[in-house]
């Protein structure tokens, strides 16, 4: 895969400045340089050392991408929202967990990745998982389709920039502000490994929300994650009375509420393409059991 854009800063720097620049770590230019890649500019092979100019054209030759063996191919198929050389969005059924774990090595959507890519015979065999979601939250899933994609996430990453919007079906009617912003601190619970709770002293969570629609037993919410805690969502407003709607790990479902799962759906994700510089929002309709869920529901307020 070659990656190419035109020098337009009026900066003269050596190639491996402006390479770091980029955000091409250390071990993918390691990668190209003994792994059969290249660096040229103006057409012309060149090592890191060498100077660009304004107006230079850079090309960098990625070289191909092996799978990893312990990955095991599932080949069941997969819904791809959106695909381009260098990301791949899925919507992530209900009941499959993200990656693998020790006590789940097969059958995640990490393999299921994996079988796609072979089946699509693509150069990159790796599988990039950029955003993860728990086993029984459905939606949107973000990866990258080589690793300097994956490295450039990454940094949007870590910079918060990568917007996940929830939607979220909460039991009781909700009686606060319409629009609001829950800055809780999330710990682990004393009672397990598993649990979380809010308590003084844990890490900083920030849960943005919306009330799209209130029922006369639920409330219907958007929602946005302004940081990554275990269980974010499920433990904010669990705290606060209004678990969701089937979560039977924080809350006690009352049997006109039961269902299967918690009601929690990745409705989209947001970011800026790192290769074509402009946003990029995908989408994920609400799964069947949710919208069936709220077909049932009797609107009362918005």
């Amino acid at each position: 895969m070659k990656i190419e854009w035109i020098h337009e800063s009026e900066r003269e720097l050596e190639l491996k400045s402006l390479l770091k620049e980029k955000g091409f770590s250390k071990k993918l230019l390691a990668k190209i340089k003994f792994q059969g890649g290249m660096l040229e500019v103006n057409q012309t092979e060149v090592t890191v050392r060498a100077r660009v100019k304004s107006g230079d054209r850079v090309c960098v030759t990625l070289p191909p991408e092996e799978g990893n063996d312990y990955l095991t191919p599932d080949h069941t198929p997969i819904d791809v929202l959106y695909e381009d050389p260098h990301v791949l969005l899925i919507d992530k059924p209900v009941g499959v967990i993200s990656v693998p774990s020790p006590a789940h090595k097969e059958g995640t959507m990490a393999n299921r990745v994996k079988g796609y890519i072979q089946r699509m015979g693509y150069e990159h065999q790796g599988v990039h998982v950029v955003t993860r979601l728990d086993r029984d939250t459905s939606g949107v899933m973000l990866f990258a389709k080589h690793s300097m994609a994956h490295s450039l996430l990454d940094v949007q990453l870590r910079a918060k920039q990568i917007q996940k919007m929830y939607a979220a079906l909460l039991e009781g009617v909700w009686t606060g502000e319409a629009h609001g912003l829950l800055d809780m601190p999330i710990a682990r619970s004393e009672e397990s490994i598993i649990l979380r709770k809010v308590a003084p002293g844990g890490k900083t969570a920030l849960t943005e929300y919306w009330v799209k629609e209130r029922f006369p037993d639920a409330t219907l919410m958007e929602i946005q994650l302004h940081t990554g805690r275990t269980h974010q969502i499920r433990v904010h407003f669990s705290h606060l009375g209004y678990p969701l709607v089937g979560d039977d790990l924080y809350g006690d479902p009352p049997e006109a509420m039961r269902f299967e799962r918690q009601a929690l759906h990745c409705a989209s994700v947001s970011f800026m393409h790192p290769f074509y510089d402009k946003p990029l929002q995908v989408r994920s309709p609400l799964p069947s059991d949710i919208q069936q869920l709220l077909r049932a529901q009797q609107v009362i307020t918005r």
